[in-house]
């Protein structure tokens, strides 16, 4: 942001007459318009020993992507060694040769940003964005893990990372429905097949890994031969190209990778199964396997999977969930690896109906879709859906979706990276014929039924043996890392965030805006003063059924319009909300952008709040609240806000604001109005743009939308911040879940004296390394030394009205007690005996101040922190500074920070687990207890 940037302040209507407007527009732009759009220009290169390099060049932010892909995944599993890709992705995180302990600590210390790893049946791949003068040290970490990981990798390492796993696995396993991920590929792949196994693996399997089978699947599938490097953003191959080689180029060439042959099973007759598990509604899914990626009939089974149940408007939402109300919600896609794939359907049962009719429903949908096909106009809006959000993916370099991410999957699977490009044509030209024909050729095979009853579990579930401790061994003394191998860290840049810009509308509406660069469409949410906080102490859930009850209909519009208008103009409507905010928006193409805004504009205006579309969003927040009850996290959020703060307060609710069955059931279209009249008006909202536009091109349509809408002249609304909170006494309420295999602790107080409106920078800083990240002390205890959890965290949970310390620990069942102490230890530590280091203090600085570019790299977090500036009342150049106040931090502010507003004593646990397991655990710890069951929490 320049310092001498000038403002639209609030200008008036007529100094915008003569601006540059955008053309008016009667219907959509069509698909090639978007299409042409969708593109990402690249050069590549490949080293003598085989690595193949793409570059892609973006100047819009000073950071570059690096994502390394290796064409090796679960398929590539032999017998008995199922889980050990996924496990290997792990190990590359705990060091090499020169590059001793976490990945994550150089990371942090270069300002990474969109950092992780990830494990498929086809590949394993790393992903970071970095800022633009760390590359080349970002270089050399992959390199050193591509060719020089074993000298880093001991039994302690393998032993540890292993128990990591198995708690990622418990956390999955514990989820409803979280056993299918296991049953569906076993039934629909033979054993024996590559995709018939989870990626995730066994327990038994996990146990078995050794040390020489890390050393062994390292030197068959790791080598540059087998792998693709992607450079994305500020970065061309010219200046890249003595880098790599410089990295990479003196690794030879590994053996060759010979991938497994890769057949297309069919079912020899209908498979059906049930089995129960902790879910709110039964659950019905219809399942096929598919040819892979490459096949000829790939694309038309997608389009497919999109028209029966991927679009808003799909055949089976209209019939199942908007017409006959028979499914609370329901959902179709083709699912495509590179060797094969599924076709996946599923609905959930709606409370009261028979699932048997249901099924039968769905089952007659499916076939009636399969003869008939698609019309041209859902394949067109398929077409436009598509497109738009692969435009939407073009916004950022990396991460889990951006350019580096689409480049490397089509070099890798396709041998080309612009196989995005080749799938959008073949989109653009398929038909219904050749959609109809795929599902006949594939979809009239026989069928895998499955249904998910509410149950307890079969008691079947397998543990993992008790791991070995986690600690070094005598003979495997940590290598001293080659520091002179290491490369500088270069010049870097520091965040230029864009100009705001402000103007008002006639009816005094502000608006703030921001331009950006790099993809041709325009974010816009307009956030109003009202959030859950706003529900009435009698009306708990209003807020939220208003908000879903908002895109089922306008009155002039009813909900299928609305959704099949969004798909052919490429848009996507947002309905959110905090416990402070409301937030109503958009994601728009900048050649759709007025037809966007009056769709938007009506459907923020003008609900009609049907009494037919009300009693059926009803019935599906009440089957929501049911979900919610069956979900670890649900229950805790449920509980621990009303400990904290008291069911009174309006920060007592549910963390999700789905509000009580009871209460909600008596909620009718009357209501709703009230409440949308009381709170969704123009003089208690703000309009926050940011996007490849201008200012005063969107003010003449902001004002024909938005301008003319007025109050009605009463005193803008108040939420009941008087009410007082209780006096909250440490104790452990632990919610009986039986069978988990997992426990599931939260931890909470309120920090007095401190809104979400002060200065809360130093504090955050002082959180980061107690549990607000990954190299956080409770994360690194429970994680990465005991293995105990798969991921720890602490939060500063800044509502605008109070502040609250937080903590979240998922961990295994018979580690419950002894992680409860942990986490009270290392907070405890960190406020007595052992302070914020030096270390700490230094990753701190870095990882903020040079992370702020890569931070605010796409749209979307730039319009977020428009609207934080301007909600928390911030200076323009708040994110320009902050830089600067990283710098000057100490680790005595940090400290005193802590000390201060951060208190052990006061904690709060909540725990969900198995209370046969867990409450003998916490019987000896000397805290209040008490036990609840599932049934009692609302």
């Amino acid at each position: 942001m320049k310092s001498n940037f000038a403002r639209l302040a609030f200008l008036p209507l007529f100094a915008l007459a003569s601006a540059t407007q955008l053309p008016a527009q009667d219907k959509p732009a069509p698909l090639a318009a978007v299409a042409q759009d969708v593109n990402i220009p690249h050069q590549t290169m490949t080293l003598k020993n085989g690595l193949r390099v793409i570059v892609n060049t973006d100047r819009k932010a000073p950071v570059v992507a690096v994502a390394v892909w290796y064409y090796v995944g679960s398929r590539n599993e032999p017998k008995g060694k199922t889980g050990f890709a996924h496990l290997f992705e792990h190990l590359m995180f705990n060091g090499s040769e020169n590059l001793p302990g976490d990945f994550f600590v150089p990371l942090r210390e270069v300002g990474a940003t969109d950092f992780n790893g990830t494990t498929n049946p086809d590949r394993t791949n790393y992903f970071q964005t970095v800022p633009t003068g760390a590359l080349e040290f970002t270089l050399f970490a992959e390199a050193d893990r591509m060719g020089r990981l074993l000298g880093g990798v001991t039994q302690a390492k393998l032993d540890n990372q292993r128990g990591v796993v198995q708690n990622e696995k418990r956390q999955g396993d514990n989820s409803p429905y979280g056993l299918t991920r296991y049953i569906i590929p076993e039934t629909l792949f033979p054993v024996g097949h590559p995709y018939h196994h989870s990626t995730i693996g066994s327990m038994a399997d996990l146990d078995a890994a050794s040390l020489d089978d890390v050393k062994a699947w390292f030197r068959q599938n790791y080598g540059p031969n087998n792998a693709v490097l992607v450079l994305s953003g500020d970065i061309d191959l010219k200046t890249a190209k003595p880098m790599i080689e410089r990295q990479f180029g003196s690794f030879p060439a590994g053996p060759k990778v010979v991938q497994p042959k890769i057949t297309i099973p069919t079912l020899p007759a209908p498979v059906r199964k049930v089995m129960k598990d902790k879910v709110a509604s039964t659950r019905i899914y219809k399942l096929w396997s598919l040819p892979g990626m490459l096949h000829k009939d790939a694309v038309p089974l997608e389009v497919a999977g999109s028209v029966l149940g991927g679009l808003s408007s799909s055949r089976l939402d209209t019939a199942l969930v908007r017409n006959e109300k028979l499914a609370a919600s329901v959902g179709a896609s083709a699912s495509m690896q590179q060797g094969a794939g599924s076709f996946f359907v599923f609905a959930d049962v709606m409370p009261g109906v028979d699932p048997k009719k249901l099924e039968a429903r769905l089952d007659a949908l499916i076939a009636d879709f399969v003869k008939s096909g698609p019309s041209a106009d859902e394949i067109q809006r398929v077409n436009m859906v598509t497109a738009s959000g692969q435009l939407s993916g073009l916004d950022s370099s990396g991460g889990f979706g951006g350019k580096a991410v689409t480049l490397a999957r089509g070099a890798t699977f396709a041998n080309d990276p612009n196989f995005f490009k080749k799938e959008l044509n073949a989109l653009a030209k398929v038909t219904p014929g050749q959609v109809q024909k795929s599902m006949q050729s594939w979809l009239t095979r026989p069928v895998f039924t499955l249904i998910v009853e509410p149950g307890e579990r079969d008691g079947s579930y397998a543990e993992a043996k008790s791991a070995p401790p986690a600690k070094p061994a005598a003979s495997e003394p940590e290598r001293a890392p080659n520091k002179a191998m290491w490369p500088a860290i270069g010049a870097l840049k520091s965040l230029d965030f864009p100009n705001v810009e402000r103007a008002k509308l006639s009816n005094g509406m502000e608006v703030y805006f921001a331009k950006t660069s790099g993809i041709p469409k325009v974010q816009m949410s307009v956030n109003f003063n009202a959030g859950y906080a706003a529900d009435p102490a009698s009306g708990l859930g209003t807020h939220a059924l208003m908000l879903n009850a908002m895109e089922e209909g306008t009155k002039t519009r009813n909900s299928v319009q609305i959704a099949e208008e969004t798909e052919r103009l490429g848009m996507s409507l947002s309905y959110g909300a905090s416990l402070d905010r409301t937030s109503i928006g958009m994601s728009a193409l900048k050649v759709n952008l007025g037809l966007s805004l009056d769709l938007l504009t009506d459907v923020l205006r003008n609900p009609a709040f049907a009494e037919g579309e009300v009693a059926r969003v009803r019935d599906q927040q009440i089957n929501r609240i049911a979900q919610e009850l069956s979900q670890p996290a649900g229950l805790v959020g449920r509980v621990m806000p009303a400990v904290l703060y008291g069911a009174e307060h309006p920060y007592g609710r549910s963390a999700s604001g789905l509000g009580q069955k009871d209460i909600v059931k008596g909620l009718g279209p009357d209501q709703l109005r009230a409440f949308h009249a009381k709170w969704i008006r123009p003089d208690n909202a703000r309009v926050f743009i940011a996007g490849d536009t201008t200012l005063a091109a969107v003010m003449p349509l902001l004002e024909k939308s938005l301008g003319n809408w007025k109050s009605d002249g009463s005193a803008k609304p108040e939420k009941a911040f008087n009410v007082a909170t209780p006096r909250t006494t440490p104790r452990i309420i632990l919610v009986d879940r039986p069978n988990s295999p997992q426990s599931l602790i939260a931890a909470g107080h309120i920090v007095d004296q401190l809104t979400g409106r002060d200065d809360l920078v130093t504090l955050r800083a002082a959180n980061e390394n107690i549990g607000g990240n990954f190299l956080s002390r409770l994360n690194m205890d429970l994680r990465e030394t005991k293995g105990w959890s798969y991921g720890v965290r602490s939060s500063i949970g800044a509502n605008e009205e109070m502040v609250s310390f937080n903590v979240a620990a998922p961990v295994q069942a018979d580690k419950t007690g002894d992680s409860l102490k942990a986490i009270v230890s290392n907070i405890k530590d960190v406020l007595s005996t052992r302070g914020f280091t030096p270390t700490e203090l230094q990753q701190t600085i870095n990882g903020n101040a040079r992370s702020l570019p890569g931070r605010f790299e796409g749209t979307g977090a730039i319009l977020g922190g428009v609207a934080d500036i301007v909600t928390y009342n911030r200076p323009d150049t708040y994110y320009e500074t902050l830089a600067t106040r990283y710098q000057a931090l100490t680790a005595a502010e940090m400290d005193a920070a802590a000390r201060k507003h951060i208190d052990p004593s006061k904690l709060v646990f909540v725990i969900v687990g198995d209370a046969a397991k867990v409450k003998p655990q916490l019987d000896g710890l000397g805290m209040p207890l008490e036990v609840m069951p599932m049934s009692a929490i609302r």
